[in-house]
């Protein structure tokens, strides 16, 4: 029997898992395909990605610096309004070199992280967990003290033990094209209902398009507008799904969730890499496979961390839908230098983002 089986091995998973096997737990990862794929994920994050990677991983996985973001609240070619900082904001990474690094160090730490093995059924019992799996030789059967559910949106380990789902679903979007683009800011269209579009400068590796909006909005239309206006063509396109708003249960008696499972996610922006990965940090430290009571830790732990950053994000994301002359005139009011954290809404009350304010002329 393992201590803990490990459903999806992205970063959150494989974050918990090399953790977990840090301490000295016996952990199973099992992801359902290849580590990294398919893609349906940005790869803008702020620095403190590096905090979470291994030796050599910046040269590895590293495309591109950002300084700050152009808002428009029209197409390509409408009006910027720039927010930037004097250092760097954000990078742009390889997101499926990533994933295939964050899954390297968990097997590192002593993790058995198994690919092609998809869960096709989750059974809780009073002293263990078993999942069913299917994997390269046929079904696979795997025991456990405890069950990390980390296997996205859609987790099939939250239906499986009836967990409640995230508030909110958006259809996301994303496509590349090649050119290279050393630009250090990012542009972000105020145009769907609810949300935004984007363009990332990713370096040599290209330029990154996307879309994000609720069900029923008609992504596809809008993001062939987004391109229509760059006058680009793009190729490798992707979807996926972006959970908003944690439920209010993300444990159970010896199972609980982690990362986009758990809508871990920035309501501004619909990321959860480094929320994902801080929350797998909390798990890891507060839960103990042989003490079920240790969940209600765990839950308290990760909420305690981003609760105020995500009702935050939740006002800020109420902006989108402000009358465009009103969007105007704020973003015309508050552009320029800031001190802010892109994965922290509170740094708006910050001593740096005053500072910022304060040294414009």
């Amino acid at each position: 029997m393992y201590d803990f089986v490990v459903v999806g091995v992205g970063p959150p998973g494989a974050r918990f898992a090399r953790r977990a096997a840090e301490e000295g737990y016996d952990v199973l990862a099992l992801e359902k395909g290849t580590v990294g794929e398919p893609l349906a994920c940005s790869g803008h994050v702020s620095t403190d990605i590096w905090e979470f990677t291994g030796e050599g991983a910046r040269k590895e996985l590293f495309q591109n610096e950002v300084y700050g973001a152009r808002f428009h609240v029209g197409g390509p070619n409408s009006e910027a309004y720039p927010f930037y900082k004097r250092e760097v904001a954000s990078n742009v990474i390889d997101r499926v070199g990533l994933d295939r690094h964050l899954a390297d160090l968990a097997r590192e730490a002593g993790a058995d992280v198994r690919e092609e093995h998809t869960v096709t059924e989750v059974t809780e019992r009073r002293d263990r967990v078993a999942v069913v799996a299917s994997g390269p030789d046929g079904t696979v059967e795997f025991e456990a003290k405890m069950l990390a559910g980390c296997d996205g949106p859609r987790s099939r380990v939250r239906d499986e033990l009836e967990l409640p789902q995230p508030e909110e679903l958006l259809h996301g979007v994303l496509a590349f094209s090649e050119e290279d683009d050393h630009e250090d800011f990012v542009d972000v269209h105020l145009t769907p209902p609810t949300f935004f579009a984007w363009r990332i400068p990713r370096g040599e590796a290209g330029v990154e398009y996307g879309l994000a909006a609720p069900p029923g909005v008609q992504v596809n239309k809008h993001f062939e507008e987004l391109i229509d206006g760059y006058e680009i063509d793009v190729s490798h396109r992707c979807s996926g799904v972006i959970p908003i708003g944690p439920p209010d249960r993300v444990t159970t008696r010896r199972a609980f969730l982690i990362g986009d499972a758990a809508a871990q996610t920035k309501p501004f922006t619909g990321g959860g890499i480094l929320y994902g990965m801080t929350s797998a940090d909390h798990a890891a430290r507060e839960i103990d496979p042989d003490r079920p009571t240790t969940l209600a830790a765990y839950e308290r732990a990760w909420r305690d961390d981003l609760e105020r950053e995500q009702e935050l994000g939740r006002w800020i994301r109420r902006a989108y839908s402000l009358p465009e002359p009103v969007q105007r005139i704020g973003l015309g009011a508050l552009s320029g230098e800031i001190g802010v954290h892109m994965d922290r809404p509170t740094s708006l009350v910050s001593l740096e983002h005053l500072k910022a304010l304060l040294s414009r002329p």
